[in-house]
C-alpha cells in the first residue's frame, strides 16, 4: 500500500520537518524543470524518523513538488515475526556449514517465502541477515552465507515470479542503503553482496532501469570509498557493465581510477575487470610496470586471456615482451614466459617461433628477439624441425641471385639460426667441461651430450667455408634490405674452425674485402652526397662493425696479425687522403677502419713495425682529419683521437691541444665529440696528466679554492685557452649553444655530455685526488640546475644519467654528503629570482622558478638524508672506533647545514625585498626539517645561541615562525647539558671549519631563554618575613637579590593589567625555582612566606 506526501514550496527557500513513525522506505521524486538539493541522503531509517529538507528553486518555476513515498510495515505479532526469524536463522546456520547444503536449503527458503506474504518474509529476513553487517572479519562461515544470500536473491521460481521480483527489489534498495552507512563494515557487507548478485544474475533478468541506475550510481560512488576492501568490490560489480556500450561512463571511470589507485588489491581487481578494447590496451600495458609484483602478474595473465597476438600492434609486443622477460621477479618473468608459450607460440603460431619471431620485427627490435629465443632455448620450446639449417639456402634453385644457387634468407630465420647455433655451442662446451671434470657413467652422460650438440650445429651450418662466405656476399649483394641477414650471417663466423690454412684463406680474403667496401651513400635533391648511417663506423652502423672485427679476430685469432691485417687496409685506404685527392666519403671511410682498429687492439705495442705506425697514423691521418672542412670528417676523426689517448702511455701534445681546440672553436657537433675525448682522457689519464701533456703553466679557478667562478670569455679566444681541464669544461656550461642539441642526435647536447661526464668524476672522486674538493660543490650545484632546468626536459639521456646518479651518490661516502651540504645555499641562491643577480620575469615565470628551486631542496634534504650503504657504514663505524669522537664534526652532516642556513638568513637585512622574504621562506622550511644528533652539542649550542635572531628574521611568515619556535624546543631538549654555554673559542673554531661569516657577539645573552615575561604589577607587595638560615652571608644576598626585584618599575603599567593569572604564576614560580632555597625554616614562618607568595603572584589579578 502507498501513500504520498505533497509538499509545496511556493519561494526560493524553504525548510520543512516532517515526522514519520510508521514508514519502511522514503524515496524523493521532483519534477521536471525543478532543483531539488537534498541537505541529507534518507538510505538509512532510525524510526521516528525525522529529517529536514532544504530545497531550492529555478528562476523557471514558481513551485515545486516534492513527493515521499509512504511503504507502510504491515501489522505483524512479534512471536510470529520471532518464529519466522528463528526458522530462517536455522537455514542460514546449516548454509554457513557447508556448500554441499546449499541447493537443498535454497528450496526451503523459497518454499518459506512462497508460504507467506512477501512483506512478513522480507521484514523477518532483513533483520535475520543483519549480523552479518557487523562481522569485519571474513570468516569462511559468513562468506558462505553471503554467497548463499546471493544465490537466492537471484533465484526465480516460475510459479510466484512475482513475489521473487518483489523480494529481489526489495532486497537490492536494502542494500543500497547500506552502501551509503557511516559503518564500514556495513558498506563493505553491502557492496561484497551487490556485488555477488551481479555477478550471479542470469542475462535475462527482468529489473527496472530506475533500479539498475540507482544500484550502478551509489556503486561508482563507491569506488572512490577510503576503505580498500569497499571499492574492491565496488569495482567487481561494476566490472559486468564495463563492457556496455551504454555504460561508457563505467569504463571511464576505471580507467581513470587504475593509476590513481594505491591499494595492489584494487588495481588487480580494475585489470581483471576491463574489457579487451583499444581504449584499455595501453592501460593494461602500462600496468606491466606496476611497482606491485602482484599487480604486474596479473597484467600479464589479463594480457593472455584477453589479447590475442594478432591484436596487438609490435611495439605492443615488443613491450610486453622486453617488460616480461627482464622483471625482477620471478613469478612475473614465468608469467610472461607461460603467455609466450601457451598463447602466442603454440596458439597463434603453432608452435613455430619463427612465426613468433615475425610478429616481432626483429630487424628493428632485435635484442627483444634475441631474448625471446633465449627465453624458448632455456625453457627447451625450441626444436629443429624438418631438417631447418643453413645449407637449405644454398641448394635451391629458387629466388636466387645472379650466378649462384643461393636462396635469400628472411630475417627471422637468419635470428633465429644464429641463436640457435649459438646456444648448441655453448651447450656443447659446457657439457664438455663436465664431462672433462667427472668421471665414469656420468662423464660418459656429458660427453654424449656434448657430442649431439656438435653433430647437430654441424648439420646445421654450412659443410664449407666457401659456401658460408658465397652465402654472406649474396646476402651483401642483395642491397640494404638484406643488411640484417648478411649481419647476422656474420656474426655466426665466430661458430666456424679456421684452422685449416685453406679455410683461413680464404677468409682472410673475404675480411679484408669487408674492410675494404666503402660506406654507402645517397644523392639529395641538391646533388649533394649524403652518408647512410651514423657516419663514424665501418659499414655505417656500429654492430656492422662489431660483426667485422668479431669474423676478422677469429679468423686472424694469432697475436698482433689482427692489427697487421687491419693496418695494410688502413696504408692502402690512406694514400688518397695523404695525397689530399680523397673526397669526404674516403677519409669518412678509412678512419672508420682505423677506428675498428683503436677499438678493439690492446695496445699501441701491437701496431709497431707494420705498414703504417702509430705517429705515422696520428700526424698523417687523426690530426689532418680533425681540420678537414668537412663535420662528419672531423667528428670521426676526434673521436679517433680519444681512442688513440686512450691506449697511449703518454698523452702527445698535438693530441690534446688538438682536442682542446675542437672543443672550443668547433661547432655543436664537434664540441660534443671532443668533450667526450678530453672526459675518457680525464678519467683514464687523470686531469693532471692531460694538463702536463700541454708543456704549459696553466691556471685553475678550482685550485685557487674560488667560491665564484668567473666565466671565459669564448670570444676572445685565438688560440686554446690557458686554464686547466677541469676549469675548460666547466666553462663549457656557460656557452649557451653547447646547451642545443646536435644534429647527429636530437637527444644529446654539449651540456649533456659534460654533465654525464662531471657526474662520473663526483661519483668516482676518491680516484681524482688532484681535483679540489672546494669545485665539488660547485660541480655538484651545476648538474643540479640542470636537473631541474626547463631546458633540459627534452634530453631523456640527461635525465636519466642524472637520476641513476643522484640515486647512489649520496650513500656511497660521507664526504658526498659533505659535498651536498656545501652545495645546498649555492644550488638555491643561484634557482631563486631576484637572489644573487639570477634574472626574473613575468609572475608565472617567478613562480614557476621558484617552485623548481623549492623542489630542488627537498631533493637536496631527501639526498642528504638517504642512508649510507653497508660499507660505507662499516668504515664510518670503523673510524670512530679507532679515533676519539669529534665534538666539531658538524660540517658534513645535518647540524652544519643548519648553521649554514642560520647564517644565510641572519645575511640579511630586517627591510628586504619580496624575492628575499620568499627566498628566507623557502631556506626556512627547510632548516627546521633537518636533524640533530645528540653527539652533535657543540652544533646545538650554537644553534641555540642563535635561533632568537632567527626568530626575529622570520617572524612576518607565521607558518615558518610557528616551525622554527618547535625547532627551538627540539634544540632545547637535545642539548645534554644546557648550563655548560658553548665557548666563544669553539664556536668560532666551528664556524671556520664551516667557513661561515658570523658574529655571535651580540648573542651571549640569548641561549634560548625564555619569553620575557610582561612587567610586573606596581601594586606595592606585601613586606615578606624572611626565613633565619645559619650564615648570615647567604641571608643578606637573597635579601639583596629581593630588593633588586621588587624595585623594577614597569616599563608599561597598562600592560601589566592584562596577565593572566597562569602566565603570573608560571613566572612567580621559575623565580622562586631560580633563588636559593634557606637550609632551615620554621612552619610559622614558612606559612607566612607561602602566604605572601601568594599575595605577590595574585596581585595583579586582586586589583582587576
Amino acid at each position: 500500500m502507498e501513500s504520498t506526501i505533497n509538499i509545496i514550496v511556493d519561494h526560493a527557500w524553504d525548510i520543512h520537518i516532517l515526522k514519520i513513525k510508521q514508514c519502511s522506505q522514503v524515496t524523493v521524486e521532483k519534477q521536471s524543470g525543478t532543483s531539488l538539493r537534498p541537505k541529507y541522503s534518507f538510505k538509512r531509517f532510525h524510526f521516528p524518523l525525522n529529517f529536514k529538507l532544504k530545497t531550492k528553486l529555478n528562476k523557471q518555476a514558481s513551485q515545486i513538488t516534492i513527493t515521499l513515498h509512504r511503504y507502510p510495515t504491515m501489522a505483524v505479532d512479534v512471536p510470529e515475526q520471532k518464529l519466522l526469524m528463528q526458522k530462517i536463522a536455522k537455514i542460514f546456520d546449516e548454509a554457513k556449514g557447508s556448500r554441499a547444503s546449499h541447493i537443498r536449503k535454497l528450496k526451503d527458503l523459497s518454499s518459506l517465502r512462497s508460504s507467506i506474504p512477501s512483506a512478513y518474509f522480507f521484514a523477518a529476513f532483513s533483520k535475520t541477515l543483519t549480523p552479518i553487517f557487523t562481522t569485519q572479519r571474513r570468516f569462511a562461515s559468513v562468506e558462505r552465507i553471503v554467497q548463499f544470500v546471493a544465490v537466492f536473491a537471484c533465484g526465480r521460481d516460475p510459479n510466484s515470479s512475482e513475489e521473487c521480483d518483489a523480494f529481489f527489489e526489495q532486497f537490492l534498495r536494502f542494500l543500497v542503503a547500506g552502501t551509503i552507512a557511516a559503518n564500514r563494515t556495513a558498506r563493505f557487507r553491502a557492496c561484497q553482496i551487490i556485488s555477488e548478485i551481479i555477478m550471479r544474475l542470469p542475462d535475462d533478468a527482468e529489473v527496472s532501469n530506475e533500479l539498475w541506475d540507482e544500484v550502478i550510481d551509489c556503486i561508482k560512488v563507491r569506488v572512490g570509498d577510503k576503505v580498500p576492501v569497499i571499492r574492491t568490490f565496488s569495482v567487481r560489480a561494476l566490472s559486468r557493465f564495463a563492457n556496455d556500450a551504454e555504460n561508457s561512463d563505467i569504463l571511464d571511470l576505471l580507467l581513470e581510477t587504475l593509476p590513481l589507485e594505491q591499494n595492489p588489491d584494487v588495481r588487480k581487481t580494475i585489470l581483471l575487470s576491463l574489457p579487451p578494447s583499444n581504449a584499455t590496451t595501453t592501460a593494461i600495458i602500462n600496468c606491466t610496470l606496476d611497482v606491485s609484483e602482484s599487480v604486474r602478474k596479473t597484467a600479464y595473465s589479463v594480457l593472455a586471456s584477453k589479447f590475442p597476438l594478432q591484436s596487438l600492434s609490435i611495439k605492443q609486443r615488443t613491450i610486453i615482451l622486453q617488460r616480461g622477460l627482464s622483471d625482477r621477479s620471478a613469478a612475473v618473468t614465468k608469467e610472461c614466459l607461460k603467455l609466450m608459450k601457451d598463447e602466442w607460440l603454440i596458439k597463434s603460431c603453432n608452435g613455430d617461433p619463427i612465426e613468433l619471431l615475425g610478429y616481432l620485427d626483429v630487424e628493428t627490435y632485435e635484442s627483444i628477439g634475441v631474448s625471446v629465443m633465449e627465453a624458448l632455448l632455456k625453457a627447451g620450446l625450441v626444436k629443429l624441425y624438418g631438417g631447418q639449417s643453413i645449407k637449405q639456402f644454398l641448394t635451391s634453385d629458387n629466388n636466387t641471385t645472379e650466378g649462384c644457387c643461393i636462396q635469400l634468407m628472411e630475417p627471422e630465420v637468419a635470428l633465429y639460426l644464429r641463436t640457435f647455433c649459438k646456444h648448441l655451442q655453448t651447450e656443447a662446451q659446457a657439457k664438455g667441461s663436465d664431462a672433462a671434470m667427472t668421471s665414469g657413467t656420468e662423464a660418459a652422460v656429458y660427453a654424449s651430450e656434448a657430442s649431439d650438440s656438435n653433430d647437430l650445429l654441424e648439420k646445421i651450418l654450412p659443410e664449407s667455408v666457401s659456401e658460408y662466405i658465397e652465402l654472406v656476399k649474396a646476402h651483401i649483394a642483395a642491397g640494404q634490405t638484406n643488411r640484417f641477414t648478411a649481419r647476422q650471417l656474420l656474426l655466426l663466423g665466430s661458430l666456424l674452425d679456421f684452422s685449416d690454412a685453406t679455410n683461413r684463406k680464404v677468409a682472410a680474403a673475404f675480411v679484408i674485402e669487408l674492410l675494404k667496401s666503402p660506406l654507402q651513400h645517397e644523392v639529395d635533391d641538391d646533388g649533394h652526397k649524403v652518408v647512410i648511417g651514423d657516419g663514424l663506423s665501418l659499414g655505417g652502423e656500429r654492430d656492422w662493425a662489431e660483426a667485422v672485427s668479431g669474423l676478422a679476430k677469429k679468423v686472424h685469432a694469432t697475436q698482433g696479425e689482427f692489427e697487421q691485417v687491419v693496418l695494410s687496409v688502413v696504408a692502402e685506404l690512406a694514400q688518397p687522403c695523404r695525397e689530399r685527392t680523397a673526397d669526404f666519403l674516403e677519409w669518412m671511410h678509412c678512419i672508420s677502419v682505423i677506428a675498428l682498429l683503436l677499438e678493439h687492439t690492446k695496445s699501441l705495442r701491437w701496431m709497431h713495425g707494420n705498414s703504417i705506425e702509430p705517429t705515422e697514423l696520428l700526424h698523417s691521418l687523426l690530426l689532418p682529419g680533425a681540420k678537414h672542412i668537412h663535420l662528419d670528417v672531423q667528428r670521426a676523426a676526434i673521436r679517433c683521437l680519444g681512442l688513440f689517448g686512450l691506449l697511449e702511455r703518454v698523452l702527445s701534445e698535438d693530441l690534446v691541444k688538438q682536442l682542446r681546440l675542437s672543443f672550443v672553436k668547433g661547432p655543436s657537433l664537434v664540441s660534443s665529440m671532443a668533450c667526450k675525448a678530453l672526459m675518457d682522457l680525464a678519467m683514464w689519464h687523470r686531469p693532471q696528466e692531460v694538463d702536463k701533456a700541454m708543456n704549459r703553466n696553466l691556471s685553475s679557478q678550482f685550485k685557487d679554492h674560488a667560491k665564484t667562478i668567473h666565466p671565459v670569455d669564448w670570444s676572445d679566444t685565438t688560440d686554446e685557452l690557458d686554464i686547466e681541464l677541469i676549469d675548460l669544461l666547466y666553462a663549457g656550461f656557460d656557452r649557451s649553444d653547447f646547451s642545443q642539441p646536435v644534429d647527429a642526435d636530437e637527444n644529446e647536447s654539449v651540456h649533456a655530455v659534460l654533465a654525464e661526464g662531471f657526474a662520473k668524476i663526483l661519483l668516482l672522486s676518491e680516484n681524482y685526488p688532484t681535483i679540489s674538493a672546494s669545485s665539488h660543490p660547485i660541480l655538484l650545484t651545476k648538474l643540479i640546475n640542470l636537473y631541474f632546468s626547463s631546458q633540459t626536459s627534452e634530453f631523456q639521456r640527461l635525465k636519466q644519467c642524472l637520476s641513476v646518479f643522484f640515486e647512489h651518490y649520496p650513500s656511497l661516502s660521507v664526504n658526498h654528503k659533505k659535498c651536498i651540504c656545501n652545495a645546498f645555499l649555492l644550488v638555491m641562491r643561484s634557482m631563486w629570482p631576484g637572489i644573487n643577480g639570477t634574472a626574473g620575469g613575468s609572475n608565472v615565470v617567478v613562480s614557476n622558478m621558484r617552485k623548481r628551486a623549492i623542489q630542488a631542496s627537498r631533493f637536496m634534504l631527501q639526498m642528504l638524508q638517504a642512508p649510507l650503504y653497508p660499507k660505507e657504514i662499516d668504515q664510518v663505524d670503523q673510524n670512530e672506533s679507532n679515533d676519539l669522537p669529534d665534538q666539531n664534526n658538524s660540517d658534513y652532516g645535518e647540524e652544519g647545514l643548519a648553521i649554514c642556513i642560520a647564517a644565510e638568513i641572519l645575511s640579511f637585512p630586517k627591510k628586504k625585498n619580496a624575492a628575499e622574504k620568499s627566498y628566507v621562506s623557502a631556506i626556512s622550511k627547510i632548516l627546521v626539517l633537518l636533524r640533530f644528533k645528540q653527539t652533535e652539542q657543540a652544533a646545538v649550542k650554537l644553534m641555540r645561541r642563535i635561533m632568537n635572531r632567527v626568530t626575529e628574521a622570520v617572524s612576518a611568515d607565521k607558518d615558518v615562525l610557528k616551525e622554527v619556535k618547535q625547532l627551538s624546543e627540539h634544540l632545547k631538549a637535545s642539548d645534554t647539558s644546557p648550563e655548560e654555554p658553548l665557548q666563544p673559542e669553539q664556536a668560532k673554531l666551528l664556524l671556520e671549519k664551516l667557513d661561515v661569516q658570523l658574529n655571535i657577539d651580540d648573542d651571549d645573552s640569548s641561549l634560548e631563554v625564555e619569553p620575557t615575561p610582561l612587567p610586573k604589577s606596581t601594586k606595592p607587595k606585601p613586606v615578606r618575613r624572611r626565613a633565619r638560615q645559619e650564615k648570615v652571608s647567604s641571608s643578606s644576598e637573597e635579601d639583596e637579590d629581593e630588593t633588586t626585584y621588587n624595585t623594577v618599575l614597569p616599563a608599561n603599567p597598562v600592560t601589566a593589567s592584562v596577565r593572566s593569572q597562569r602566565a603570573s604564576k608560571s613566572a612567580a614560580l621559575s623565580k622562586l625555582l631560580a633563588t636559593t632555597k634557606p637550609e632551615k625554616i620554621d612552619d610559622d614562618e614558612d606559612e607566612d612566606e607561602d602566604d605572601g607568595d601568594e599575595s605577590a603572584v595574585t596581585s595583579e589579578d586582586d586589583s582587576e
